[in-house]
């Protein structure tokens, strides 16, 4: 990796963290339908000249259909449920959850699309869902404004996502990554203009949370994937694991120095367990063990 990726791979550590602190921001004021619409309707406008890429337009009507899935599988839905989330939980411990993805990823890929897992990733599975159950042992409330509901919908999220990304695997491989961000967020946002306006608060929405939405939306949304999807082609698709440790990290720190919310020894620990589980499930300690062996 050239200094470019690892300065690219802190940025969008840093912008993807900042989305749990907007999102955080936002959500109490425009609800969670209101922030998502704002969301993938501002990030549709930012990556609208696209569009006019004719390879693009070309891919996107070709493919339509598991676009349309994409779209709501990895954005119209997850984002839905930990916008929901953003509203009972902090910035920091949403991210946690969000970090699950992989691990989300290898169950999906197993259990729907026969894809061998080995005893490796079963016990990083198992590590990893107890690291979640360490986070959440004393947030497991269900009653009607029970942060419970919001640690399963963030859960739900990253199933999404990882559900998703199969999609993408076994249904567009031979699809530009560029057009299938411009064609799934482009039908989220036509998805969820409606239910935006059905659903928006009555009350006036201060101009915090607007700038706090839209940053989210053409920022962390946008921006993002412009940058996210030429690194993984410079260095390939393990840079994506890196992201997921990376994500939690900032959006602990930006919540801690901004939101002043709390980084406790329950949330230190339960995020350990969390990120061993996940790094067994990526076979990262394997690769290690690997080089070690062959220096050795």
């Amino acid at each position: 990796m050239k200094l470019i990726d690892y300065t690219t791979l802190l940025l969008l550590g840093a912008i993807w963290g900042a989305s749990f602190l907007f999102m955080r921001i936002a959500s109490p004021e425009m609800g969670a339908v209101g922030l998502v619409s704002v969301r993938m309707v501002s990030a549709a406008l930012f990556l609208l000249p696209l569009w006019f890429v004719a390879e693009n337009f070309k891919l996107i009507k070709h493919h339509w259909k598991w676009l349309l899935v994409v779209a709501m599988l990895s954005n119209v839905i997850p984002f839905g449920l930990l916008a929901f989330s953003s509203t009972r939980l902090e910035a920091g411990f949403t991210s946690l959850i969000n970090a699950t993805t992989p691990v989300w990823t290898a169950f999906a890929g197993f259990a729907f699309f026969a894809e061998r897992i080995t005893r490796q990733q079963i016990f990083g599975l198992l590590l990893a869902f107890f690291g979640v159950f360490i986070l959440s042992a004393d947030r497991l409330s269900f009653t009607s404004d029970g942060p419970g509901w919001a640690i399963l919908a963030g859960l739900t999220a990253t199933f999404c996502y990882g559900l998703s990304m199969h999609i993408v695997k076994h249904h567009l491989q031979s699809v530009a990554p560029m057009a299938i961000s411009v064609g799934a967020i482009s039908f989220a946002a036509i998805f969820l203009f409606l239910p935006g306006v059905l659903f928006w608060p009555a009350h006036n929405v201060s101009m915090v949370a607007w700038v706090s939405a839209l940053l989210l939306g053409v920022l962390c949304t946008g921006v993002a994937f412009l940058l996210f999807y030429p690194l993984i082609k410079r260095t390939g698709p393990m840079i994506s694991a890196t992201i997921t440790f990376l994500v939690p990290v900032f959006a602990i720190t930006w919540g801690v120095l901004i939101l002043d919310e709390v980084l406790t020894s329950q949330m230190m620990v339960g995020m350990l367990v969390t990120f061993s589980g996940t790094a067994f499930v990526l076979r990262m300690f394997s690769g290690l063990a690997q080089k070690f062996s062959r220096k050795t």
